[in-house]
């Protein structure tokens, strides 16, 4: 039981539904089988948010540090000691103030190795802002903190998973962002992520053109002809099944995304309205690159229904199921190279499947 996953989670805008899935998630004892859960938060404010949304007796333990968990628990620990306003839908600055305590408590104890993984309760993106956090959201956060060249944003689900080339930026800003080198690095995430996050062993990935059409032969851009097909070629060449660039409406129109392991957006709303369209309850976003594993639900705040007992808690214990299995995947990967380096470099037979699971 002592070896049970810690995950950290993060309880987002204290005004919107953050708390309220992560009661609902953690209220059903069969996810304590699976992880020890870690809320960075107040015992105080998960109250307000119980009693708010009628959800019954549940309690957190309380710990002061991320090795005191109890395995058989959903623990908390305190992370500030003064009473919080909380005043629900509302955008306000202490909402803002509270999510970036718990984030960056949450995020320093993953850092040192204290959790071995970490879920993420929305922010609002505005109201978060400080001296010490000065980024369009969790993804970029996140990768100051890993030291990671670069990421992918990755909207995960059982039957999709999609990547952006480009995140949170103006859409007037997208076609200049968009470069051969950077089509070829986010190619490289998602090939890397499939292969040791979900053990596909040879995933097959598709890349929609940027234009209406994919262009239509350079009638309606000249971006598929000069960048996107050559950094398709030659993700190809270096052995990457990638295909491409595809019509995005037609694309998912007809479903052709089934037949592929991923699917590279050219920018955020190309991807994630699909993507939500199609998986919204059950959808994972999952920040791929990173030297640690983060997830998150792939909704927002919902201040318009916070404090009603309205928020589904399926795309967040998604979030929860979601980072246990790669972690325990990367693991396992990492086990057998070492039993490979040990034996000498010769392949070594294994009881382990390739495995094809996104939740």
């Amino acid at each position: 039981m002592s070896d049970k996953l810690k995950i950290g989670i993060s309880i987002g805008d204290v005004n919107g539904i953050g708390l309220e899935v992560i009661i609902k998630t953690l209220s059903n004892p069969a996810i304590l089988n699976y992880c020890t859960p870690i809320v960075y938060g107040h015992t105080k404010v998960s109250s307000f948010h119980r009693k708010a949304n009628n959800l019954g007796d549940f309690s957190f333990n309380v710990i002061n540090q991320a090795n005191q968990a109890q395995v058989k628990k959903a623990n908390m620990i305190n992370c500030w000691e003064e009473d919080v306003k909380i005043e629900l839908g509302q955008v306000t600055p202490t909402g803002g103030k509270y999510a970036l305590i718990s984030l960056e408590r949450a995020t320093a104890d993953l850092v040192a190795g204290e959790i071995d993984a970490l879920v993420t309760a929305p922010i609002n993106k505005h109201n978060i802002q400080s001296e010490t956090f000065s980024f369009p959201g969790h993804t970029e956060y996140l990768q100051e903190k890993s030291g990671s060249k670069d990421v992918l944003m990755f909207l995960i689900s059982e039957n999709l998973r999609v990547g952006v080339v480009t995140g949170h930026i103006p859409v007037k800003d997208v076609p200049t962002s968009i470069t051969k080198e950077k089509i070829l690095g986010k190619l490289k995430l998602i090939n890397e992520s499939l292969k040791k996050d979900f053990w596909i062993e040879k995933p097959k990935i598709a890349v929609l053109g940027l234009n209406p059409h994919a262009s239509d032969n350079g009638l309606l851009g000249a971006e598929e002809a000069e960048i996107i097909t050559p950094a398709i070629q030659e993700a190809y060449d270096k052995g990457m099944m990638v295909f491409g660039p595809y019509p995005a409406d037609g694309f998912f129109g007809n479903s052709s995304y089934k037949k592929f392991d991923a699917v590279l957006a050219m920018y955020h709303d190309q991807g994630l309205i699909p993507f939500k369209t199609l998986a919204f309850h059950n959808g994972v976003n999952y920040t791929a690159g990173l030297n640690f594993v983060r997830t998150s639900p792939d909704h927002g705040t919902g201040y318009d229904i916070a404090g009603k007992d309205l928020a589904d808690s399926t795309s967040f214990t998604e979030a929860l199921f979601s980072a246990i299995h790669i972690v325990k995947n990367r693991r396992e990967q990492e086990e057998m190279l070492s039993g490979q380096l040990r034996s000498g470099g010769k392949i070594v037979e294994t009881q382990f499947d390739i495995k094809d699971d996104a939740s």
